[in-house]
């Protein structure tokens, strides 16, 4: 992993071809000249703090592509962010969206694609009324280390009118770059978020009940990674080396997710950020992360103990060792300093209720997968944990 910032590539997965490593940009021209008009799709700063958005723009420029920009994208995105942007690009003769941004710019230009050519609303597709046909192409500039949804097929948006938070099967990007220089100017929270919903989709994704062999390998790899390197970032935010080995990290966390699965975590998460949208997406997992380690390794020691033995070599392949897992990823996480609590975005335990309502009855598919059965007493147990 010391050499991987010196040896760029390009990867094709599913129908996404993705170029990895510095100046990646400059790698798309051919792939997209034959498009007329664009629309750059991103959230206030981050796509011009980094250097993305004038990236693109030279690009664009250069090859006489004529551009728009919707720059309203919010974290945890609304159903009716990506209404609006499909509504512009059917008004606006686009060809060609560019998403700009960690998750949820990329996750808005997805649903947005679908709906400008199929048609319907966000919740058409949530309830499965409406397919995906056809959607307009789509070029993701990824600037975090942490969402993987430059490389995979899901999207998630809130449904305005009841807060649900949902994960939607919807399509992969044509075209995305990782380009670590975008990740440099993360701040030290958000480089714990970005890389703690890695680790997340990593671990999740080796203990899902649909796991396989070639999941087991990139989870490994990447939470090899994100043991070794995250301390050394958080120390040392500017650090390119470490920022591309964990770019790296957590695109092979998205497509072990894509070829498999999050479970039990990842559920409880869209329904607290959907209740309180300002809890950010991994702050959300990571405060509930380490009492759902417990459950999980109880129910599959064996694949538990290989995604945790990077943070700690004496956690053994015995449900007996659940709670030394459990202390474990809590111990890491403080490690790298982080320490919130549900409590700090207003959640009480006058809110259990309605967040077992909400996981129950509206969110079931988002668990399937989970190594157990997920009883309201345990997901009671994890909430009250990160409380």
């Amino acid at each position: 992993m010391n050499n991987l910032q010196k040896k760029d590539f390009t990867l094709r997965y599913a129908s996404t071809s993705l170029y990895f490593g510095v100046n990646a940009i400059d790698k798309v021209k051919d792939s997209i000249k034959h498009y007329s008009r664009a629309l750059i799709a991103m959230g206030k700063t981050s796509g011009r703090v980094s250097g993305a958005f004038s990236d693109v723009e030279k690009v664009l420029k250069d090859i006489g592509i004529s551009y728009i920009v919707y720059d309203k994208v919010t974290p945890n995105p609304w159903a009716s962010q990506a209404e609006e942007l499909a509504q512009i690009v059917w008004s606006e003769g686009v060809d060609l969206i560019i998403a700009i941004g960690g998750g949820s710019p990329i996750d808005v230009a997805k649903v947005a694609s679908v709906i400008a050519l199929s048609g319907g609303r966000v919740k058409d597709y949530v309830t499965g009324t409406r397919k995906p046909i056809r959607a307009l192409p789509l070029l993701a500039i990824n600037l975090t280390h942490g969402t993987g949804t430059e490389v995979d097929r899901y999207a998630v948006v809130t449904l305005d009118d009841s807060r649900e938070k949902h994960g939607l099967s919807i399509k992969y990007p044509e075209i995305s770059i990782d380009d670590p220089r975008y990740t440099i100017t993360l701040d030290k929270k958000q480089t714990i978020y970005t890389s703690l919903d890695a680790f997340y989709h990593s671990y999740e994704a080796i203990t899902s009940t649909v796991s396989n062999p070639f999941i087991e390998t990139m989870a490994k790899e990447s939470i090899s990674i994100i043991a070794s390197d995250l301390q050394k970032l958080v120390n040392d935010l500017r650090n390119l080396d470490l920022r591309t080995n964990m770019m790296y990290a957590a695109m092979l966390a998205g497509i072990a997710i894509d070829m498999g699965s999050t479970h039990i975590n990842h559920a409880i998460e869209h329904v607290l950020s959907g209740l309180e949208p300002k809890l950010p997406h991994a702050c959300g997992l990571a405060l509930t992360g380490p009492r759902m380690v417990y459950y999980v390794h109880k129910a599959v020691p064996e694949l538990s103990a290989k995604a945790l033995r990077f943070l700690d070599p004496e956690i053994k392949p015995l449900s007996t060792y659940a709670e030394k897992a459990q202390e474990a990823v809590r111990e890491f996480q403080r490690s790298i300093g982080f320490e919130e609590r549900l409590s700090d975005y207003g959640f009480t335990d006058k809110d259990l209720d309605k967040i077992i309502e909400y996981l129950f009855k509206r969110l079931k598919y988002m668990y399937s997968n989970t190594p157990f059965e997920v009883t309201m007493d345990i997901v009671k147990d994890i909430v009250k944990y990160a409380l």
